[in-house]
C-alpha cells in the first residue's frame, strides 16, 4: 500500500493513473475503485478538463419536480439531490398553488458587484470623492475589457465608492456595478475590476490588493409569491403551525439557520442541475439575510383575509446561461432543455423558477413542522434507502420498508433483520 500523499507530478497524470494511485494508497477494492471512477454523460475528457486531479466522476440523484406553474408558464423543474422527499415536497406545494394561478415572479437587473480594494491612504474621504470624479472614465475603461456584453446591453452602468475602518486601518472599495446579462458573471465582473485597479491607483496614489466579484448580489434579487388553500394544508390549525413557525424562525438565529436551510434544499438542487455555482449562490443568500435584518428569513409568510397563506420569497440569485458548467456538462445542457430557458433573458426566468422552488420547498417543510413533525415523510423514504443498503431486492424494498415504518424504529441493523426474515419465510 501506497502511504505518501506528496505525489511529484499528480496532476501531469492521466486520470486512470491517478485512480490508480489513490486505489493503492486507500487499499480500495476493484468495485470501490469503479464506483469513483466513473464518468457518465460528462465523459472523461470534459472531467478532466473541468477540473485538477480528476479521477472519476460523482453522481446525485436527478429528480424532475412536477406541478410547477410560473407567471402562467408550465415548467418540469430538474433536481439533482441526495436528500430524500426534497423533490417530493416542491411538487405537491407546487400543487397548492395552481387553484390561485399558479406562482407569480420578477427579477431585477442582473447587475453584479465587483469590488476593488484601495489602501495607503492618508485622506480616504478625498481619494473617495476624486473616483467619483473619473466615473465617466472608470466606467468606459471597465465596458473596454467585453465589448461584446456591451453590445447585448450589458456592461458597466455605474460605480459605488465606500470608506470603511478596519483593524488595519481605512480602506476605499471601488464598486463595479456591472450587467452580466445571461451570465453569472465572474469572468466578465473580474477581468474589469482588473484593468480598472490600475488607474484608481493613479488617482488616489493608494495601494490596490483585491479586485474580486461580491457574491452578495443585492442588485440581482428574484422574487415569487404565492397563495395556498387553507384547506389544502390541512385547514386553519395548520397554517396558524406555519405561521408561528415563521415567527420562531424570525426571532432566532438557531432556528432560521434550519429555516433557511430548508430553502436551499429547493434551491441548491435546481442550480446544481442546471451547472450554476450552488456554492456562490448559498454565500450570497446567507450573507444577505444577516445582511438585511441581522438573521432573517429569506421567506415570509403571512394569513389572507379569507385565512389561506400567503408566501414569498427574495433573495439575490445570481445565475446563468452563458459560460461554465451550463455550457459544457451534457446533463446540465438537457436539464435547461426541460426548463425551456433560452438566451436572452433566460437567465432571469432561471432565477425565477429557482425562487419558486424554493418557497415551496420551505412550506413543505413548514407544513410537515406545523403538523405531522418532519421526520414522518422524510422516513418513508429513508426506509426505503435502508432496505437497499440492507440488501434489499425488488419487491423486497417495499416489504422492508414498510416493517421498518410500522416498527417505529428506522435504523440499518433492524433493516437488516427484517429482511433476513422476510428471506427466511
Amino acid at each position: 500500500m501506497t502511504s505518501s500523499s506528496e505525489v511529484p507530478g499528480f496532476y501531469k497524470k492521466k486520470p486512470s493513473e491517478r485512480l490508480d494511485y489513490v486505489k493503492k494508497f486507500a487499499n480500495l477494492s476493484d468495485e470501490e475503485a469503479k464506483a469513483i471512477g466513473g464518468y457518465g454523460a460528462l465523459g472523461k475528457d470534459t472531467a478532466n478538463r473541468m477540473i485538477e486531479n480528476v479521477v472519476g466522476t460523482f453522481p446525485l440523484p436527478l429528480g424532475i419536480a412536477a406541478n410547477f406553474m410560473i407567471n402562467k408558464k408550465e415548467y418540469m423543474v430538474p433536481m439533482a439531490v441526495e436528500e430524500p422527499s426534497v423533490v417530493a415536497a416542491a411538487t405537491h406545494m407546487a400543487k397548492g398553488t395552481r387553484s390561485n394561478g399558479g406562482i407569480s415572479a420578477d427579477s431585477d437587473d442582473p447587475v453584479m458587484i465587483g469590488q476593488i480594494q484601495l489602501v495607503n491612504l492618508d485622506e480616504p474621504f478625498e481619494a473617495k470623492e476624486r473616483i467619483l470624479s473619473k466615473r465617466k472614465e472608470i466606467i468606459n475603461l471597465a465596458n473596454e475589457q467585453d465589448p461584446i456584453l456591451v453590445k447585448f446591453g450589458g456592461g458597466c452602468k455605474d460605480i459605488e465608492v465606500r470608506v470603511l475602518d478596519s483593524d488595519t486601518g481605512p480602506m476605499v472599495i471601488t464598486h463595479l456595478l456591472v450587467d452580466c446579462r445571461d451570465a453569472m458573471g465572474a469572468n466578465a465582473v473580474n477581468t474589469m475590476a482588473e484593468a480598472v485597479a490600475p488607474r484608481l491607483e493613479t488617482i488616489t496614489g493608494g495601494r490596490v490588493y483585491l479586485r474580486i466579484i461580491s457574491n452578495l448580489a443585492i442588485y440581482r434579487k428574484t422574487r415569487a409569491t404565492a397563495v395556498w388553500p387553507s384547506e389544502f394544508l390541512g385547514g386553519e390549525e395548520v397554517v396558524d403551525g406555519i405561521i408561528e413557525a415563521f415567527a420562531f424562525a424570525c426571532a432566532d438565529p438557531f432556528r432560521v439557520a434550519t429555516h433557511n436551510k430548508g430553502i436551499m434544499n429547493g434551491i441548491d438542487p435546481v442550480v446544481i442541475a442546471t451547472g450554476n455555482d450552488w456554492r456562490a449562490i448559498e454565500a450570497g443568500a446567507h450573507t444577505y439575510g444577516q445582511w438585511k435584518e441581522g438573521h432573517g428569513s429569506f421567506t415570509n409568510w403571512e394569513k389572507t383575509n379569507n385565512g389561506d397563506l400567503k408566501g414569498t420569497i427574495e433573495i439575490p440569485m445570481a445565475v446563468g446561461l452563458v459560460g461554465g458548467a451550463t455550457a459544457t456538462h451534457p446533463t446540465a445542457k438537457a436539464c435547461v432543455k426541460i426548463l425551456d430557458v433560452k438566451i436572452p433573458g433566460g437567465a432571469s426566468e432561471l432565477s425565477q423558477i429557482i425562487c419558486a422552488v424554493g418557497l415551496c420547498q420551505n412550506l413543505g417543510a413548514l407544513r410537515a413542522l406545523a403538523s405531522e413533525g418532519i421526520q414522518r415523510g422524510h422516513m418513508g423514504l429513508h426506509a426505503r434507502n435502508l432496505a437497499v443498503q440492507a440488501g434489499a431486492k425488488e419487491s423486497e424494498i417495499d416489504k422492508v420498508a414498510e416493517m421498518l415504518k410500522l416498527s417505529g424504529t428506522v435504523r440499518a441493523d433492524v433493516a437488516e433483520k427484517f429482511l433476513s426474515e422476510i428471506r427466511e419465510n
